[in-house]
């Protein structure tokens, strides 16, 4: 970590700037084109969430613990059965095309072969028809849009939760690390036509959490702990 007055260190502010682009931001996603424009940091990910651009920086090793914890149960699960059929990514992306919007969950969860074919077919990304469940855990800058939509807010603000459960995903892992919450949440039961989901569940860190069928597997959360405040 660099501090200023450290011995051989320039201090210098970036200014921040606008750009022209030659299209949406949703469209220049969906193409890949995007992150020319942004000049994003190494390891930055930009998103299209309810038509704004969301940028988030490299998940601390905290938040990536906790993604290798729910990837690990569903290894485990697959090696103690070989007819288990999920299997999980980090990090690929997700669009919604119809709803211009494009999001890149920290895992995704669907059935092997789901991915297998669509790697033969050098597919971009996998349909939101073709995964079970996404995880999510949120970070202290962008919780906002991985939550449920404050209802009393005007305009309603789209957020990842929304689109979940608007495209149809069954499942949806939501792990905040708000101090202020500190909980893992399962919900289900999506709803496209008031897009929600109709069912939660919740449970402080520290339980375990049970993946329901199909799954029916556990995942501990022992040792987790929201960001420091």
């Amino acid at each position: 970590m660099v501090r200023e007055g450290s011995p051989n260190v320039t201090i210098q502010t970036l200014p921040s700037y606008r750009a022209a682009l030659p299209d949406t931001p949703y469209a220049l996603w969906a193409s890949g084109e995007l992150d020319d424009f942004l000049h994003l940091p190494e390891g930055s990910r930009a998103e299209i969430i309810g038509g704004e651009i969301v940028v988030s920086p490299t998940p601390t090793v905290a938040h990536g613990n906790m993604i290798h914890r729910v990837s690990s149960a569903i290894d485990r699960a697959r090696f103690a059965d070989p007819a288990f059929p999920w299997t999980a990514r980090q990090v690929m992306t997700l669009n919604l095309a119809g709803f211009e919007q494009g999001y890149v969950p920290d895992l995704i969860v669907a059935e092997d072969g789901v991915f297998e074919t669509a790697g033969d077919a050098d597919e971009v990304e996998l349909r939101p028809d073709e995964i079970e469940l996404v995880v999510e855990v949120t970070s202290r800058n962008q919780a906002v849009y991985d939550r449920p939509p404050v209802k009393d807010a005007t305009p309603r603000r789209r957020t990842k939760w929304w689109g979940y459960a608007l495209v149809g995903i069954p499942y949806y892992l939501l792990i905040d690390r708000d101090p202020k919450i500190a909980s893992t949440t399962l919900y289900s039961i999506p709803d496209h036509g008031s897009r929600a989901y109709l069912h939660q569940e919740s449970l402080e860190f520290g339980a375990t959490v049970h993946l329901p069928e199909p799954f029916d597997i556990e995942i501990s959360t022992a040792g987790w702990r929201p960001w420091r405040t």
